[in-house]
């Protein structure tokens, strides 16, 4: 079944060069098209869409505003945001929207397609220096919670070591490696601490991480970010 694209874009050169790249993946069908975020929720009321590609800054609706309404009427869709700066300031407001991960509008083709497939899966697609970046300073300007979220009781101990590694951009790989546990055993743990703190990916794990103060900006260890 052919993973089913939304793009959205104000520049229609933009869209012409996604949509050529795309329909030459057989599995991935562009279904509709928008100028702005008020296109786009149109577009997601009169088709399914698995993955949205989402430019941030266009007019009448702007993208990450767009990614919350989005979102919030079609939970199953995921959301990859479009940048032409690999970081900008938008960063940290497109994750709290619920964007499931970035790319380059100059992106290789074949890491576009890629990058489709990854959020259609239910990851998320965060480069390791965006993840080093939120942790560094976008999260480090988050306020932090004054009560744990919901369901952190429920972690396990070792769930609880698997968010927090999460949090520190590693992937299902390294925490394994550091936890002395296979890679299936580590996606397990991650499935289990999304459902039980109500998440929808890993990008969410993250920023609750360091707005609940469950991860602090500069008291992790010497392993970097996953790549």
């Amino acid at each position: 079944m052919s993973i089913r694209v939304l793009l959205v874009d104000d520049q229609e050169l933009v869209r012409a060069g996604f949509r050529m790249i795309l329909d030459a993946e057989s599995d991935v069908e562009i279904v509709a098209e928008a100028g702005d975020g008020l296109e786009a929720l149109e577009a997601a009321d009169r088709h399914t869409i698995d993955v949205a590609l989402m430019d941030i800054r266009m007019p009448n609706l702007d993208g990450i505003e767009a990614t919350r309404r989005l979102l919030q009427r079609s939970p199953e869709t995921r959301v990859l945001m479009l940048t032409t700066f690999d970081l900008n300031e938008y960063v940290y407001e497109a994750l709290r929207a619920g964007a499931s991960g970035f790319l380059l509008k100059d992106v290789p083709p074949e890491q576009l397609a890629a990058g489709i497939r990854v959020v259609a899966q239910g990851e998320a697609l965060l480069a390791p220096s965006i993840t080093q970046r939120l942790i560094q300073e976008f999260a480090a300007a988050a306020p932090v919670a004054a009560t744990p979220p919901k369901g952190l009781d429920e972690l396990t101990a070792r769930e609880l070591e698997v968010f927090q590694l999460v949090a520190r951009g590693l992937s299902n790989a390294e925490i394994a490696a550091e936890l002395i546990v296979s890679e299936t055993t580590v996606k397990t743990h991650v499935a289990r601490v999304l459902m039980k703190l109500g998440l929808r990916d890993r990008v969410q794990a993250v920023v609750l991480a360091y707005e609940s103060g469950i991860a602090v900006p500069g008291r992790t260890s010497s392993t970097s970010p996953g790549t």
